[in-house]
């Protein structure tokens, strides 16, 4: 065995090792946390428990594997023994494939063991209300707001989350001035988390006679939906108004006091609804509203503080951040925090957005993977 080798092989060992250090710490974590999900004050406890359920199913994910990678490693150590002292040629063929095979798929379950050991957002599990507002560009802009309502509503069918409007204000020839909707499924603002920030759109609008290209925008706001125990709201410090709903909904929804909107007086926020006939079911979407805009300020501090520390482009919790540019002239999508440049702008618009959010997810991990490199 040669110097170079001899020397990667000892490096392969030693990284073996630590990763079943790393697999032996999430065993006594599984064991921890299977004993405190069966714990009566934990049951009670619904903030709690859903903590430690969360956990217990990850952490199952996680020795699922690693059972897989040790199974492999015991496959390579017999191996080597049989191709040591065995004499019979068909034994020793079988042990050469077997150890060629299990070779080849440790580095892989290393890499996807790595990815699991990253700490998760545990925010990403929850569902979301979605934002969408029209900027710069006039008319233009909100019918672009409203191809961006359609992109993610396709998106969100394509993964199976339901989708429902939360409150909608239309454009004067299209789309909406802004629209919101929540999104219920798995993991959702684990996946949507990266769409937070200003979208551009550059083509010719339809009213455009000259042929010229125009730019206008869209903000996008990714808020993770806010249980009633994750923010506590004092009805003291909420103003309700009622008024008469606007827009499509039938002669009974303009004339009867059945929209709300909620001002929280301490921090300024707004929140109003007038998509149900019923005042209740309204003043209620419109208090998961306010909830989640409350709890998304103060995460969104945190996320700048992270950003700041980690100088992480992907996600750096700034919102007027420019993001992405759907050009249409040219057939291109470009993801500018990442650089990364698609011409397939059709399927994109069509809700086939997990390509990008994929890269997205990638960068971030990476940059996760280094920040615990002197780990592994």
């Amino acid at each position: 065995m040669g110097f170079l080798t001899s020397k990667l092989y000892v490096c392969a060992q030693e990284f073996s090792h630590f990763m079943i250090e790393k697999i032996q710490i999430v065993r006594q974590r599984f064991d921890e946390v299977s004993d405190l999900i069966i714990q009566p004050d934990i049951i009670t406890d619904q903030k709690r428990y859903i903590k430690i359920n969360k956990e217990y199913k990850d952490l199952s994910k996680v020795l699922k594997k690693a059972d897989e990678y040790e199974s492999l490693l015991h496959t390579i150590t017999e191996a080597k023994e049989i191709l040591k002292e065995e004499t019979d040629s068909e034994m020793l063929e079988m042990a050469k494939i077997e150890l060629e095979d299990a070779e080849t798929k440790i580095p892989i379950l290393e890499e996807e063991i790595k990815l699991m050991l990253i700490p998760k957002d545990p925010e990403d599990a929850k569902n979301v209300m979605v934002e969408i507002r029209a900027g710069t560009g006039g008319d233009e802009a909100s019918i672009f707001a409203g191809d961006l309502y359609r992109m993610y509503t396709k998106f969100c069918s394509s993964q199976g989350w339901k989708t429902e409007i939360v409150d909608i204000s239309e454009g004067t020839s299209g789309g909406f001035k802004e629209i919101i909707f929540s999104v219920t499924g798995q993991d959702v603002y684990g996946i949507l988390k990266f769409e937070s920030g200003v979208h551009r759109v550059q083509r010719v609008p339809q009213t455009e006679t000259q042929g010229r290209v125009h730019t206008s925008a869209a903000t996008v706001m990714v808020l993770p939906e806010a249980e009633e125990f994750d923010v506590q709201i004092n009805p003291s410090d909420v103003r309700v108004d009622f008024f008469c709903a606007s827009g499509p909904g039938g002669q009974s929804v303009n004339t009867t006091y059945s929209a709300v909107r909620l001002t929280h007086v301490p921090s300024g926020l707004i929140a109003q609804c007038q998509d149900q006939k019923s005042q209740h079911k309204n003043k209620e979407k419109a208090f998961k509203v306010l909830r989640s805009r409350l709890y998304e300020r103060e995460l969104a501090k945190k996320q700048e503080a992270d950003s700041a520390k980690r100088k992480s482009m992907v996600s750096s919790g700034d919102r007027s951040a420019k993001i992405r540019t759907y050009n249409y002239p040219q057939g291109r999508v470009t993801e500018h925090r990442i650089n990364l440049t698609l011409y397939d702008l059709n399927n994109i618009i069509d809700g086939d957005i997990i390509k990008i959010i994929d890269e997205l997810r990638l960068a971030e991990n990476t940059e996760k993977l280094k920040e615990l490199g002197e780990t592994f």
